[in-house]
């Protein structure tokens, strides 16, 4: 089974509008799903849109373990470290760096395992990227931060040497969907250049600007991707 975890850049979405809700109560909290016959969504910040740093990822990902889910493709919204990688671009990342807690399942035993994103997910994400018309990159590296806050000029300056993109949220559920056995990958959609990067000063009014812009092209690569998940 497929599942399907949605951001920021989804909330303006009405594609998942008709399928079916269901509530689940999990030992972290209650989590509201979305079906539609194998597939599931997940607004991963809840119907109350919680901010990046108060999402419960450890309810999402228990849930979605409960409703038998095997894979995950993630839409997440990012900010580019590279002024190659402009805003309204996409970019699936092969790896992940976040140096702050992590949440776990196993709080009360040592589960060791290797951190790794999926690459069959991965090039099937490149695939039906580029059979929807996005320009899309395969490749790179997140940073995930706490947020909510942007970075400061100085983070980034640091961070650009060691990543492409930087998020809030994919580091903690690729973690935990490992930790469930959950294969998993990101299509990343770049909403803007980091504070810092490129020309001008870092603005929310631009980042949402983007956000609306890359929507259009997000939801032409879902119904690809649901649409062969059917066949």
């Amino acid at each position: 089974m497929l599942a399907i975890i949605g951001g920021s850049s989804l909330l303006g979405s009405t594609i998942f509008e008709e399928w079916e809700e269901e509530i689940l109560e999990t030992p972290y909290g209650e989590v509201s799903l979305k079906r539609s016959n194998d597939l599931i969504f997940l607004q991963r910040h809840g119907s109350e849109f919680l901010p990046p740093h108060r999402i419960n990822h450890r309810a999402n990902i228990w849930a979605l373990k409960k409703k038998g889910a095997k894979r995950i493709v993630a839409i997440n919204s990012t900010g580019s470290l590279k002024e190659s990688l402009r805003p309204g671009t996409f970019l699936i990342p092969h790896d992940f760096f976040c140096p702050w807690v992590i949440p776990t399942l196993f709080d009360r035993e040592c589960r060791f395992f290797v951190p790794r994103m999926d690459e069959e997910l991965m090039e099937l994400i490149y695939r039906i990227g580029k059979d929807s018309g996005i320009d899309v990159k395969k490749g790179g590296i997140y940073i995930q931060t706490l947020g909510p806050r942007f970075e400061t000029v100085a983070e980034i300056d640091f961070f650009k040497n060691i990543g492409d993109v930087v998020g809030m949220t994919l580091a903690s559920e690729a973690t935990l969907a490992l930790e469930c056995e959950i294969s998993y990958a990101s299509l990343c959609s770049i909403d803007n250049y980091c504070h810092g990067i490129g020309e001008g000063r870092l603005k929310i009014e631009g980042v949402q600007e983007f956000q609306r812009m890359n929507l259009l092209s997000i939801e032409k690569f879902l119904k690809t991707l649901i649409e062969r998940e059917r066949r």
